[in-house]
């Protein structure tokens, strides 16, 4: 019997365990996760009474590219939990500007106008956004976000909506992240636009049009039941607490070295697939393949917390939620009304749930501080911006998720692509999964892990190609 050993319990983890078992019910699969429970940024948890989500909340209903379900949604169903998805009751989000929530203006792109007029009362455009005869970019290009919208339509557009968008996905820096890896839709039009509103208008013309529909989802009771779901359906054994320290070759495949140092056990495989964050994969791979393990290692990573408030009957805005740009000099960057934007979250007592988002790439001095104070600073900064102050909670909780957003500097795409071309090469049954290669969300790395587990049946059904 083939086995493959998938490293990190994550969703892209998980997700390739489940293909495997779809794919190959032959082929036994462990997963090997070093923390106590699975599920990786997918946590939910419980505050006063009700489900409480610890990190990422919701998914994509659609795939960008094709229109059809998210590869998010399709493993749902896949294990069961397609009667259990629900959708948004309310969509609109607004934007702090001046230190007062403002409607997100609509039509953008991640915050990048397709029309200028769009933008009137919320940034200030400097537009030099001339076409030139040639494409923005050059074909296999990459540039900053941030340095591509500001030369073409000014700062404000930047400061105001795009480093906000991008601060509130990847807490990172507009004028640091990647546009290939960060809006890949935009930079392919790029390559044949002249202009960046004709690339935005480009861009928003190829996505698929699907009539009605909500555009996010979550599973009702929490997105840990996805990943419990995952795990079962997957068949796989499940080993928690598990650090897998050292990968070596054998002339049949891979030694796992697993658990402490001084009493460490070693586990035979044919296949792995590296499910983990970059820096560890790096220290895997540096035995097995140093390009591979040079180029994934060069990623860097921003921290967060996210700080949720139970909130006795306040007045809230009637919005999903908000973002806010580092001009307005806050700790908070983003917050949700998950009470509002969830309605089977809604409680008869009206208790509301209210969670934001604090620490940016860069600048997380903030998270020093110690979680009592971090609360008093986001129930402070809240009734700031809602512009009245909000009733005292009833309890509170802090979820620090330390190096845990990936942060994609131009040229991540060919670096990955180079990794993966140098395993392909020397060591194709040893395949990378997770947003620390192909990008953040559900669904991305739901089909990172498809791809990966792909990747090494295909090796394992090719002697010539097992390495």
């Amino acid at each position: 019997m083939r086995s493959v050993a998938v490293i990190g319990g994550g969703i892209a983890g998980l997700a390739a365990a489940v293909r495997i078992r779809d794919q190959a019910p032959d082929v036994r699969v462990t997963v090997f996760e070093q923390g106590a429970t699975l599920g990786g940024k997918l946590r939910t948890g419980e505050l006063a009474g009700s489900p409480v989500e610890l990190g990422a909340e919701a998914f994509l209903v659609r795939d960008a590219a094709t229109g059809a379900d998210s590869p998010a949604i399709t493993l749902a169903r896949r294990v069961g939990l397609g009667a259990d998805l629900v959708n948004p009751a309310v969509g609109a989000a607004a934007l702090a500007v001046d230190g007062k929530l403002v409607p997100m203006p609509r039509g953008t792109l991640t915050g990048v106008p397709g029309d200028l007029a769009a933008l009137e009362g919320v940034a200030r455009v400097a537009d030099h956004d001339l076409d030139a005869g040639r494409p923005l970019l050059a074909e296999g290009a990459d540039v900053a976000v941030g340095a591509l919208v500001r030369r073409r339509l000014g700062d404000q557009v930047v400061d105001r909506l795009v480093d906000p968008m991008l601060g509130g996905v990847y807490a990172g820096r507009a004028d640091q992240l990647s546009l290939a890896a960060t809006m890949p839709a935009l930079a392919q039009q790029a390559r044949v636009e002249g202009t960046l509103t004709g690339a935005v208008k480009a861009a928003q013309a190829a996505f698929p049009r699907v009539p009605g529909g909500a555009v996010f989802a979550t599973v009702r009771g929490g997105v840990s039941r996805l990943v419990e779901a995952a795990a079962a359906a997957s068949g796989a054994e499940i080993r928690l607490g598990a650090t897998v320290r050292e990968l070596a070759r054998t002339p049949e495949g891979w030694r796992l070295t697993v658990g402490p140092t001084r009493d460490p056990q070693h586990v035979t495989v044919d296949a792995v697939v590296l499910a983990v964050p970059a820096r560890p994969a790096a220290r895997l791979l540096a035995a097995v393949e140093h390009v591979a393990a040079e180029r994934v290692g060069a990623l860097d990573y921003a921290s967060v917390a996210l700080v949720t408030l139970a909130l006795p009957r306040p007045e809230l805005p009637e919005l999903s939620g908000f973002l806010v740009p580092a001009e307005n000099g806050t700790a908070v960057k983003a917050a949700t009304f998950f009470s509002t934007k969830w309605a089977h979250l809604a409680r008869p007592d009206g208790v509301a749930l209210v969670r934001a988002s604090v620490g940016r790439y860069g600048d997380e001095h903030v998270l020093q501080r110690d979680d009592a104070e971090l609360a008093a600073i986001v129930h402070r900064e809240l009734s700031n911006l809602v512009e009245h102050s909000l009733p005292k909670p009833l309890e509170t909780k802090v979820q620090r998720w330390g190096g845990a957003l990936p942060q994609y500097a131009p040229g991540h795409l060919d670096r990955v692509a180079a990794a993966r071309a140098a395993l392909r090469a020397s060591a194709p049954t040893v395949a990378l999964a997770g947003a620390g290669y192909d990008g953040v969300g559900i669904p991305i790395c739901v089909r990172s892990g498809e791809a990966a587990a792909d990747a090494v049946l295909a090796a394992l059904r090719d002697p010539q190609r097992r390495g």
